[in-house]
């Protein structure tokens, strides 16, 4: 089997997946934590409200031109 990627590569790969794994261990933990202190249903309002603040940055830096435009 010819392997086209080198050793560099499937590091970089290795990197961004405990990356990734740490960063998901962390918003987990602090959604947990949310959740024991303001019960479930503060939580998923507080995920809510970061999810809109999200889009709502997100749509006022990529505007289209002409489009949604009433």
């Amino acid at each position: 089997m010819n392997d086209d990627y080198g050793w560099k590569f499937w590091v970089k790969v290795a990197g961004l997946f405990v990356a990734c794994s740490i960063g998901l261990f962390v918003v987990a933990w602090i959604f947990l934590s949310v959740t024991y202190a303001w019960s479930f249903g503060g939580a998923l309002l507080l995920l809510a409200v970061v999810a809109l603040t999200f889009g709502w940055f997100h749509d006022r830096k990529t505007k289209s031109h002409g489009e949604g435009d009433y």
